[in-house]
């Protein structure tokens, strides 16, 4: 069993494990003072990326789960979601409404996003 791992983001997290088949990425905004639909662009700039160094892409996407700070404002989040989103390839996808870490104003976590994509 070969489990391929990212460098450490963070004291025992990893943004990225490739696995059986799967990557699986874990992001968030570096830019916490931009907008729910701005961080949510900056969160699937990061997932291109990852997707890109592991030869792979978005038309693979098997799983997302994206964590919303404010689930009133989830439409923000889907419209940058759905212009970014692969339409003849779509995942399963679900949003889930989060407490993140308070922040120092105007540093503010809006969106967070686990996905599992596909490799060959």
């Amino acid at each position: 069993m070969t489990i391929k791992r990212g460098p450490e983001s963070y004291p025992g997290r990893t943004r990225t494990v490739e696995h059986n088949g799967l990557i699986h990425i874990v992001v968030s905004a570096p830019d916490k003072s931009d907008t729910m639909a701005g961080q949510t662009r900056q969160c699937l700039d990061w997932i291109d990326k990852f997707l890109a160094e592991a030869s792979t892409d978005k038309s693979k996407l098997v799983t997302a789960t994206v964590y919303l700070a404010d689930m009133a404002r989830k439409a923000e989040m889907n419209d940058a979601w759905v212009a970014w989103a692969d339409r003849d390839n779509p995942c399963a996808r679900v949003c889930v409404g989060a407490t993140f870490e308070p922040r120092d104003p105007p540093e503010e976590l809006l969106v967070e996003m686990a996905v599992s994509v596909a490799i060959d």
